[in-house]
C-alpha cells in the first residue's frame, strides 16, 4: 500500500509540471537536430579534405586536368577568401573571422531558431577551409568551370557547401518577407 501512494504522489507531481513533458520533447528534438547538423556539417568536411587531399596528392600547382569541354582539375593555392578576393588581410584574419562564423552557427543550430541544415552546410564549409587554413596556411581550390570567354574561378567542397547554405538562407529570408 506504500507504495501505491508514492506512486499517486509522483503521477500528482508530473502534474504540477505541464510544461515537463513540452521541455522533455524539445530536448530530444534538439538532439536530434544537433546530432542530424553535425552529421552534415561532418559529411561537407569529410569529403572536402579528402578531395583536396586528392588534388594536393595528383595535381600539380598550376596543372590542369580537363575532365569536360567546361570541366577542369586544377591545384590552386588560394590565399584569400571567395575568388582570392581580399588576399592582403591575411592568414590570421580568416582564422579568426572562420573561427567566430562557426561558433555563431553552433549557437544558431543549437538555439534552433532557423533551418538548422542551412547553418549545417555553412557551419561544414567554414570548416573544411578552415583546417586548410590552419594547416597549410592556404585554402586549396581544385574544381574549375570554363567555357568560351567565361570562366568561373576554381573553388572546392567546402565553397560549394558555403554557396548552397548561402542561397537557401537566402531564399529562406525572401519567403520570410512575403
Amino acid at each position: 500500500m506504500p507504495e501505491m501512494l508514492e506512486l499517486e504522489r509522483e503521477r500528482r507531481d508530473i502534474r504540477r509540471y505541464p510544461g515537463s513533458l513540452r521541455q522533455v520533447l524539445r530536448s530530444c528534438f534538439m538532439k536530434r537536430r544537433v546530432l542530424l547538423s553535425l552529421l552534415i556539417a561532418g559529411a561537407i568536411v569529410l569529403l572536402d579534405q579528402i578531395t583536396k587531399y586528392l588534388a594536393r596528392t595528383y595535381i600539380h600547382p598550376f596543372e590542369t586536368i580537363r575532365i569536360l569541354p567546361v570541366l577542369d582539375l586544377v591545384n590552386v593555392r588560394n590565399q584569400g577568401a571567395a575568388f582570392g578576393m581580399f588576399s592582403s588581410f591575411g592568414n590570421a584574419f580568416f582564422i579568426s573571422v572562420s573561427i567566430a562564423a562557426i561558433l555563431f552557427m553552433i549557437w544558431v543550430i543549437v538555439k534552433g531558431r532557423e533551418d538548422h541544415r542551412v547553418f549545417a552546410l555553412l557551419a561544414g564549409g567554414a570548416a573544411g577551409n578552415l583546417i586548410d587554413r590552419v594547416t597549410l596556411g592556404y585554402v586549396v581550390d581544385f574544381i574549375y568551370f570554363g567555357a568560351g570567354g567565361y570562366h568561373w574561378p576554381a573553388f572546392n567542397v567546402a565553397d560549394s557547401a558555403l554557396s548552397v547554405g548561402m542561397v537557401l538562407m537566402a531564399v529562406s529570408l525572401l519567403r520570410g518577407r512575403q
